[in-house]
């Protein structure tokens, strides 16, 4: 099933390849925090609907809060889509990019496979990838100090 999501995102994520955005748009905001080079490398695309995958192995297998949820956001790989209306969001970017570090470090098939693991154990909300994602958009929201969310995304995985 990993291999059947990994493709799909793929196949996604050529699709829309030519709206993607350089997330350097963002480094007045977030070059302290990411440094220049993850911004230059990761993308967003804002998009009238967020998608996901729709198989029939996902489906009553423990999936469905997620499959049934409407996402602001959702990463794949180094590209994440944002739910027009939410792109000037700074916090869900800053959301995004924390998963973008995840997927970076875990590669593709470690990422799909932890995520849709946790989702399964703990639900959405608790999912360890998900938590660490929203207590570091809460940090930034906060206007706390400035840390390397590269070092703190690999040492806290």
């Amino acid at each position: 099933m990993i291999d059947k999501i990994e493709q799909w995102i793929d196949r996604t994520l050529k699709e829309y390849d030519h709206l993607k955005v350089s997330c350097a748009v963002l480094l007045p905001e977030f070059q302290a925090f990411f440094g220049a080079e993850v911004l230059e490398n990761s993308y967003f695309v804002v998009v009238d609907s967020i998608p996901k995958p729709d198989f029939d192995e996902l489906t009553g297998a423990g999936y469905d809060e997620f499959l049934n949820m409407k996402p602001a956001g959702i990463t794949y790989k180094n590209t994440y889509f944002i739910q027009r209306g939410f792109e000037n969001r700074f916090a869900l970017h800053f959301h995004e990019l924390v998963h973008v570090l995840q997927w970076q470090l875990l590669g593709a098939f470690g990422f799909i496979q932890r995520y849709l693991d946790e989702i399964a154990e703990y639900g959405y909300d608790k999912a360890p990838l998900e938590v660490m994602a929203y207590e570091l958009d809460s940090y930034f929201s906060a206007g706390l100090p400035v840390k390397s969310i590269p070092d703190y995304v690999s040492k806290h995985l």
